[in-house]
């Protein structure tokens, strides 16, 4: 595929991998959180869907209010605990360009964003089996989306949850969307395609065994 710019566009389809770091030295997920300075903290956006007012975020980037929406809605089979947007520098840009086996001119501009998410299904949330089971289906899942300057990335992390005065140990996910372009505009263009597409795999009945 060629773009306006006279560029080749690759034709395959949306990258996807999950790789699991759950080392005794990795990072633990911990909900609900808060910052130093306590400045940020955890909104259980399923109690509170008005507080996405407050992501800032979200408000500067219509697709993660979208999936933020959606992944924290009743239909879930997830919520979420932390995100962030930002624009690649030059060498994560490298990497992706690696990743997707694409030239330089065609990827001088890169966007990425994480969503931390956690399994409301107590069973499935406590079981690594399980988590392993979802992550190889969204795999599976994500080959027929047709976005081939954009991947997506699940890491499986170890989590700890107080809810409700309830503590749980188990797993969560976190989600990397990234995408590529031209420049900015196709590179955000690309990015908001792919997330949301990525969402509705994480809500689709399939993916469920529904």
């Amino acid at each position: 595929m060629r773009g306006s710019d006279g560029h080749e566009r690759p034709g395959a389809d949306l990258l996807s991998e999950w790789t699991a770091e759950c080392g005794a030295d990795d990072p633990v997920l911990v909900v609900p959180w808060s910052s130093p300075d306590g400045a940020l903290h955890w909104v259980d956006l399923r109690e509170d869907p008005y507080a996405l007012d407050d992501i800032e975020e979200a408000n500067d980037h219509p697709a993660l209010l979208a999936a933020l929406r959606a992944l924290n809605g009743p239909r879930s089979p997830v919520f979420t605990a932390k995100c962030d947007v930002w624009s690649m520098d030059a060498d994560e840009l490298e990497a992706a360009q690696m990743d997707l086996m694409v030239e330089d001119a065609v990827a001088t501009a890169g966007m990425v964003c994480y969503i931390d998410m956690v399994w409301r299904e107590r069973t499935v949330f406590a079981s690594r089996h399980r988590m392993e089971q979802m992550l190889y289906r969204l795999d599976r899942m994500a080959v027929e989306l047709p976005y081939s300057l954009a991947q997506a990335e699940y890491v499986l992390r170890p989590a700890v949850v107080e809810l409700e005065g309830a503590v749980g140990e188990g797993f969560a996910v976190t989600l990397y969307v990234k995408a590529v372009g031209v420049d900015e505009t196709e590179a955000a263009e690309r990015w908001d395609e792919a997330l949301r597409a990525v969402t509705a795999l994480l809500r689709a009945k399939e993916l469920l065994g529904r």
